[in-house]
C-alpha cells in the first residue's frame, strides 16, 4: 500500500490512515466539512455530537478555523460528562469543547451535559429529550485506551442500550488514561464516575467520523479492527456503521502492519 493510498475497509468501516496527527485531524476535518456542506444543501439543520480529549485537539482546530461551514445552522451536543468536578473545573467536558471549538463558531445552539447541575435522573430526562428533538446527523468521536466510546467503557457497554444516556462507573484503565493524556496529576484526581451517551445513541446517527491518534492507542486500535464485535471492544460495534470512517497516525496503527493490505 502506497503512502498516498492507505485507505482499506474493515467489514462497513472505512480506515484512513494519514502520516501524522496534524494531517489525520487535517483529513477529518476536510471529510467532517464536506459532509456538513452536502447535509445543509438538503435540510435546515445539522446536529452534532463532539467528543473532548486531547486526541481530538488538531481535528477540532481545523475544523473551527473552516470558513465554508454555515455555522448557525448546526447543533451541537458533546457525549460525556465527569460527576463531581465543580462546575468552572477546566477538566470538564463541556469547558474543554467550549475552549476547543463552541466559543470558536457561532452555532445555533450548544447543549451543555449537565451544565445547570442537575441530579443525574433528571439530566438523564433533559438530555434525552433534547436528543429526540434535535436527531443527529454527525458524531466525532474517539476511541479510549481500553476501546471505550464515550465512557462505554467494556463493563458498561451495550449495543442494544435501550437509554440514550445514563450514569456509569469508570474503570481504572479508563480513569488512567486521563492521566496519561495529561488531564489530572494523578488518578485519585479522575472522577469516578460519569455521564455518558450510550453506544445507540452515538451510533444512530447518520455518519461517524472516528479520530484516534498516537501510540497509546495502538493496542485499542488493534483489537478494534482484528478482534471480534463484541461489548468486551465497545469501539468495535463501528465495522457494523455503514457511514463510519476511522481517522488514524502512523502511531496509531502501529499493530496492524500486514494486516488489510496496510504496511508502514
Amino acid at each position: 500500500m502506497s503512502k498516498e493510498n492507505k485507505m482499506f475497509k474493515v467489514d462497513q468501516l472505512t480506515v484512513k490512515v494519514l502520516n501524522n496527527r496534524k494531517d489525520m485531524g487535517y483529513c477529518a476535518a476536510k471529510d467532517t466539512i464536506d459532509k456538513i456542506r452536502e447535509l445543509l444543501d438538503v435540510q435546515d439543520e445539522v446536529n452534532m455530537i463532539f467528543a473532548a480529549a486531547p486526541s481530538q485537539s488538531e481535528f477540532l482546530d481545523a475544523l473551527s478555523s473552516s470558513k465554508e461551514v454555515n455555522w448557525g445552522r448546526i447543533n451541537a451536543f458533546h457525549m460525556d460528562e465527569y460527576i463531581g468536578l465543580e462546575k468552572q473545573h477546566p477538566e470538564r467536558f463541556g469547558n474543554f469543547l467550549k475552549k476547543e471549538i463552541f466559543n470558536k463558531v457561532p452555532f445555533k445552539g450548544v447543549f451543555y451535559l449537565n451544565r445547570n447541575g442537575y441530579e443525574p435522573v433528571e439530566e438523564i430526562e433533559q438530555y434525552s429529550n433534547l436528543l429526540r428533538k434535535y436527531p443527529v446527523d454527525i458524531v466525532c468521536m474517539g476511541i479510549g485506551e481500553n476501546t471505550h466510546i464515550a465512557f462505554n467503557d467494556p463493563h458498561v457497554a451495550d449495543f442494544k442500550d435501550p437509554s440514550l444516556l445514563k450514569v456509569v462507573d469508570l474503570d481504572e484503565r479508563s480513569r488512567k488514561q486521563q492521566v496519561h493524556d495529561g488531564c489530572f496529576p494523578t488518578i485519585d484526581d479522575v472522577p469516578v464516575s460519569a455521564l455518558t451517551l450510550t453506544v445507540p445513541a452515538l451510533l444512530n446517527a447518520k455518519y461517524v467520523f472516528c479520530i484516534v491518534p498516537g501510540k497509546n492507542k495502538a493496542e485499542a486500535v488493534s483489537h478494534t479492527l482484528k478482534d471480534e464485535i463484541s461489548e468486551r471492544y465497545p469501539s468495535s460495534a463501528l465495522r457494523e456503521h455503514p457511514h463510519a470512517i476511522l481517522y488514524l497516525d502512523e502511531e496509531s496503527a502501529g499493530k496492524l502492519d500486514g494486516h488489510f493490505g496496510y504496511a508502514q
